[in-house]
């Protein structure tokens, strides 16, 4: 049975409404003021958490580490210019906290988490890149706190050794299904993995960090059981960044939460005839009606009926029935037969 776990009150996991992180990445450029503006924005939107990233470049990376084809230039310099201080981040934690949305925060090292628990986060958010360090998540792991890890790039048997690397230590753990791509091709996002996961991973909560620059994946994810939802979000689109492409704006957002939740109440499975539909029924079905005349004593043949609306009659279904009967009363053209009609 698939746990659950709380984040700030909130449960987490199967059975709950997905939990939607608004994913601020860097998309802030380094200010404060867009910081705090992307955490309002995500409040407003109706996503339970917005999530920063803790970067101390010295300590997650050399200086010379190659960078993908989505920076313009060196990661290293780029986080040297636009990463957000441990002030900055206390700041937006306690603005989070007064708006009453959740803060979360990526840290880049062990270092970095070690700085965030100066002000008690209440869960860590783990990269795809760091999944695989599984010296620095166990030392997180720590802390006690839940975790929510992303697998891009990641095969099943890497997942499976971070995955008993934390839950051994009873860590409380989210696996997101994910592509590190920047945006990703549709067909390399593979949804159906999420099914996959909820059954090679049962003692972790399974969910969808989505690259893609629009929302349709993430209301399938929906579907197929994922119970957290991470999207890339900036304050316009036009900002450029390493995350530009695949970051969806604020009116994006709120369409995205509204249709998550409007997706979870049609996810029932009980077919059976609704209250709101049993008036539709007695219009919409089909009764047996006379296609012409038909006088007392006449044997019912199949020439004389046919099926119309509304269904307040004998049911189509069971024409069979009539045919052969005979009327005991005249019947006029184009009207509904009852059985009192009938002998």
């Amino acid at each position: 049975m698939t746990s659950t776990f709380r984040i700030a009150g909130r449960q987490v996991g199967p059975g709950c409404p997905a939990y939607v992180i608004a994913e601020a990445c860097d998309n802030h450029m380094g200010s404060l003021d867009a910081a705090l503006e992307m955490a309002r924005q995500s409040k407003l939107a109706g996503a339970d958490a917005v999530k920063f990233q803790h970067h101390l470049p010295d300590e997650e990376m050399l200086p010379d580490t190659p960078m993908s084809d989505n920076f313009d230039e060196p990661l290293y310099e780029f986080l040297k210019k636009h990463a957000l201080t441990l002030d900055q981040h206390r700041k937006i934690k306690t603005f989070c906290d007064q708006i009453g949305i959740t803060y979360l925060c990526t840290p880049f090292s062990w270092a970095a988490a070690q700085e965030l628990m100066q002000f008690d986060v209440p869960a860590f958010k783990i990269g795809s890149g760091e999944m695989t360090d599984v010296p620095s998540l166990v030392r997180i792991a720590g802390f006690g706190k839940p975790m929510i890890v992303s697998t891009g790039m990641a095969t099943f048997p890497e997942i499976e050794r971070t995955y008993q690397s934390l839950i051994t230590r009873g860590a409380p753990l989210a696996l997101m299904n994910c592509v590190s791509e920047y945006p990703p091709r549709y067909e390399d996002v593979n949804l159906g993995v999420i099914q996959q996961m909820s059954q090679r991973f049962p003692a972790a909560v399974i969910g969808h960090s989505d690259h893609t620059p629009d929302l349709f994946t993430c209301y399938a994810a929906i579907t197929l059981g994922a119970c957290i939802i991470e999207k890339h979000v900036i304050l316009d689109k036009r900002t450029p960044g390493p995350d530009q492409s695949v970051s969806i704006d604020f009116r994006d957002l709120a369409t995205l939460v509204d249709g998550i939740r409007k997706v979870e109440a049609a996810l029932g499975n009980e077919k059976k005839v609704h209250h709101r539909e049993e008036q539709i029924r007695t219009w919409a079905f089909r009764s047996i009606v006379s296609t012409r005349s038909i006088e007392a004593g006449e044997v019912i043949t199949q020439a004389m009926i046919w099926s119309k609306r509304p269904g307040t009659g004998i049911p189509s279904y069971r024409m069979d029935e009539v045919i052969g009967r005979r009327a005991v009363r005249a019947v006029p053209e184009n009207s509904l037969l009852s059985w009192d009609d009938l002998s």
